[in-house]
């Protein structure tokens, strides 16, 4: 018996006084499935399920951050009934109607929309304990960075980093990290980016969050306003991270007292996050087949440039950069 046919017959268990059909909802880079379960009368009209292999995925982390979710007073759908051995989920539907589709349709929404989910942010921010999640620690960001040159520049760009290379590569890498655990910790989504937010009352619901761990406080700031499937002019960032920063320090969350230490902060939170995500694009065409990831490479990559032009310690790898993709060497670039 397929996945499919599994699912269905758990659902014709469970629902057997009513008729639905399924119909594919969406699907992400990992190995889960989500169907639209439509039921031809009654309520409710509409549920999610979740298909997740158990092989591949485990779904108890999605269960227990749902509920936190859920305690800290954010839209998350509610798990409505579990199968943890074979990997199915019953989740509340939080509708079609994603933030990046508003946002690509209809850019002038940006400010109503940013402005619920920042405030989404505080409020899961100020939700946060120790103990309930992952740590973000220097291990896990270390594993995160090392996808950088194992798929990106190795798979992707098949290249071989001369020792000077690697050298310097790791000097920044350690430069990064070190900024990283710098910040305070709460809970941090991950993955808190238009395409995991959906339009709806309340707004924003918040899906995709199975992989939170506790850590800086700039990361989902930064997921948010730096999205791999978006791009918005620096100065448009840069407002909106201010009023993030005015809410979290009204408050009273951890952040910098001085808003440019901050922004310093997330920009090089960032800078973890953009190389990380060029590595899993990279590992998801090569070793997945999904190659229409490698279309937003290149708006990584300039996130990247961006940041390293403004920092004198990031010169390096906008140098390494330069070399991996033929360009000439920039003056003043030195290892």
């Amino acid at each position: 018996m397929d996945r499919l046919e599994s699912l269905e017959r758990w659902l014709a268990d469970r629902f057997r006084d009513k008729d639905f059909a399924l119909a594919p909802a969406s699907a992400d880079a990992s190995f889960r499935r989500y169907f639209r379960v439509t039921f031809a009368s009654g309520a409710p009209r509409t549920l999610i399920a979740m298909d997740a292999p158990p092989e591949r995925e485990d779904c108890r982390p999605f269960v227990h951050v749902a509920g936190l979710l859920a305690e800290a007073g954010l839209h998350a759908p509610r798990v409505v009934d579990q199968d943890l051995a074979r990997g199915f989920l019953l989740l509340d539907d939080l509708g079609d109607t994603t933030y990046l589709a508003t946002l690509q349709a209809d850019a002038s929404q940006a400010d109503r929309l940013f402005d619920d989910a920042t405030d989404a942010i505080v409020k899961w921010q100020l939700a946060s304990r120790p103990g309930e999640l992952p740590p973000y620690d220097a291990a896990l960001l270390r594993r995160e960075l090392d996808l950088f040159p194992d798929w990106y520049v190795a798979k992707h760009l098949g290249a071989t980093l001369a020792p000077a290379q690697a050298a310097a590569l790791e000097r920044t890498f350690a430069l990064v990290v070190a900024s990283n655990l710098a910040q305070p910790k709460v809970y941090v989504h991950r993955d808190y980016m238009p395409r995991n937010l959906m339009v709806c009352d309340p707004n924003p619901g918040v899906l995709d969050f199975q992989d939170a761990v506790y850590g800086p406080i700039a990361y989902d700031v930064v997921c948010l306003f730096k999205d791999a499937f978006l791009s918005w002019e620096e100065e448009r960032v840069l407002d909106w991270t201010i009023r993030y920063w005015e809410k979290a320090r009204a408050a009273r969350l951890p952040v910098d007292a001085d808003f440019g230490a901050f922004f310093r902060d997330l920009e090089w939170m960032g800078l973890q996050r953009h190389l990380k995500v060029a590595g899993i694009f990279a590992r998801l065409a090569h070793r997945d087949g999904k190659r229409a990831y490698l279309a937003d490479t290149p708006r990584f990559i300039g996130y990247i440039r961006s940041v390293c032009r403004r920092y004198d310690a990031l010169k390096p790898l906008a140098l390494l950069l330069d070399e991996l993709e033929g360009r000439d060497a920039r003056a003043g670039y030195t290892f």
